[in-house]
């Protein structure tokens, strides 16, 4: 199916599916039919499976847009709770199309929780409520991860998408530029035959030498490895970050295990990291690349991500709730080493050059999804490949075979339509979803900038209520050591005097053994730095507890 036509049938109404090959335009159907929506004044939910396909597309993640955040299942409770949240009602009510791209991370289970909670907020037992959905990507790319060891289904299981009358539109040409052999590669792969010529390509890129290239392997330990490898390779002190947690000892470790964040995370400056939570506002999501750059004084890292821009990542906090209440929480620095990142997490990336090790592929499909990130042949470089490497599952073919057929059809069945139907059609979708035939100029709009209060004063004005500062870092989700650090900035701007945090000084013996340490460091390295001084005290204290004593030596 051509572009023009799968746009023809989206501006009809029909629930669709858009797939196609790395290079169909997938993504320019899509930022083509948002702006149309637009132009007409038509309500349009912008979404992704992921934070970095989503911002891709100027939208947000569908777990948040939806309101079901991480839940496994909603009861009637949690539906009408959510309800209650006016936000999220006014987004439901001004809302006529759903685009979820990125579709094959999202498992069965979600969508028809998303179908669940549509239908509720709409008050119309249509799919989805009855507003158009339309879902985007491409299945041969890898299934969602399963969570708290139950085996999850691919999107198109779910009840939702049976009922739905999707519509399949599957694009056929190909626009990718300047690169005809690499395209015919992955297109033989996908089609599960990949001509002995073209597996002779690709051993042209063994141990070929690129510089700066991400790194992509399908395991964990040798992601970790290379990480801890590289990290070491940087003189400059190292950060230490810990994660903190309450709750419930077996939903704590689901957290983690949920988590990308380590639970003791090591940083130093020049040290290559990616983000492993959203944070829109922030001006991150779940992927984002980039390098530290340096520490703020609270002592949280500052990331100076690949467009230039610097950023200064806070402790977040992921939580478990059951009933309206907390019942596990972890708070940890939301990143994570990146010099190499497994293939599941690369997936939604463009990649300019990458080094991959398929040597030990486990998983039918994982050399395509590994392969089609980099954008062209020279930008590869291969350290090995397995046999398993370069198939794929054959449900997953006999499913796209399927696609092909029912896009075939819908192709055949658009070309009945004349053009004057067709725009009836077109019209008659508009003024259904509360939009106007007339055409109207988009103007991007732009967010007002939120006056932003200070962090340090909020933390400020929690103190003097007389909060703990254990009970302010809960508070605030941040991590101990951080409210630390806003207490040094307050005392440097005289906001605070000594006398006000007496209260917070280590017992006498602990404080002089920790001075004690601090002198002597300071006669070594002229200053007050906290690794020397960990390293003479182990682990009798913790970074915090000498970070507060140093306060009053300082």
């Amino acid at each position: 199916m051509t572009q023009l036509e799968a746009l023809d049938i989206l501006k009809i109404g029909h629930n669709v599916y858009l797939t196609g090959s790395a290079g169909s335009g997938k993504t320019y159907v899509l930022n083509q039919y948002i702006n149309y929506l637009k132009s007409h004044g038509v309500g349009v939910g912008i979404t992704a499976s992921t934070g970095i396909a989503a911002t891709h597309m100027g939208g947000t993640t569908i777990h948040s847009w939806a309101g079901i955040g991480i839940k496994d299942s909603l009861d009637e409770y949690e539906i009408d709770k959510m309800e209650q949240n006016k936000l999220l009602w006014n987004r439901f009510q001004r809302t006529n199309v759903l685009i979820i791209d990125e579709i094959s991370m999202l498992d069965s289970i979600r969508l028809d929780m998303i179908d669940k909670v549509c239908k509720s907020f709409k008050r119309k037992s249509d799919p989805f409520g009855g507003m158009q959905v339309v879902l985007c990507g491409d299945f041969f790319q890898l299934p969602p991860i399963s969570r708290n060891d139950m085996t999850v289904k691919m999107a198109y299981h779910s009840d939702a998408w049976k009922n739905s009358n999707i519509k399949i539109c599957y694009l056929h040409e190909q626009h990718r530029q300047n690169d005809d052999d690499f395209t015919k590669v992955l297109n033989h792969i996908r089609a599960g035959k990949l001509a002995p010529e073209l597996v002779s390509l690709l051993n042209t890129r063994l141990g070929v030498v690129l510089d700066t290239a991400t790194k992509l392997y399908t395991h964990n330990a040798d992601v970790d490895s290379m990480n801890d490898e590289e990290l070491s390779k940087i003189d400059d002190d190292t950060k230490t970050f810990t994660m903190t947690s309450y709750g419930r000892p077996h939903l704590i470790e689901a957290l983690k295990k949920s988590c990308l964040a380590p639970e003791r995370l090591l940083l130093k400056k020049g040290a290559r990291v990616m983000c492993v939570k959203n944070n829109f506002d922030a001006g991150y999501v779940n992927g984002t690349l980039g390098v530290i750059h340096d520490f703020d004084t609270s002592g949280n890292p500052i990331v100076k991500i690949f467009s230039g821009e610097k950023i200064v990542i806070e402790g977040a906090t992921w939580q478990i709730e059951e009933d309206g209440k907390v019942k596990a929480e972890i708070t940890q620095i939301p990143l994570r080493l990146a010099w190499a990142i497994t293939v599941h997490k690369s997936q939604g990336m463009s990649l300019d050059s990458a080094e991959i090790d398929l040597s030990k592929s486990f998983a039918l499909g994982q050399g395509y999804v590994a392969l089609s990130r980099v954008r062209t042949l020279a930008g590869l470089k291969l350290v090995g490949f397995n046999d398993i490497a370069l198939m794929i599952d054959k449900n997953v073919l006999a499913f796209d075979r399927e696609l092909k057929i029912n896009s075939m059809n819908a192709r055949r069945h658009i070309a009945t339509i004349d053009d004057v139907t067709k725009k009836k059609k077109h019209h008659a979708f508009i003024l259904t979803s509360g939009g106007c035939i007339v055409e109207q100029e988009v103007v991007p709009v732009k967010r007002e900038k939120k006056v932003k209060i200070p962090t340090q004063e909020t933390t400020f004005a929690l103190f003097h209520e007389g909060l703990t500062l254990q009970e302010i870092a809960k508070k605030r989700k941040m991590v101990f050591g951080t409210i630390v650090g806003h207490l040094e900035d307050l005392l440097e701007k005289k906001k605070l005097s000594l006398k006000d945090i007496e209260h917070l000084r280590p017992n006498k013996r602990d404080f002089d053994l920790i001075a004690g340490a601090f002198k002597k460091s300071f006669k070594t390295h002229g200053d007050y730095r906290l690794t020397p001084v960990k390293s003479a005290l182990g682990s009798k204290y913790t970074f915090e507890e000498l970070r507060l004593a140093r306060i009053f030596l300082v």
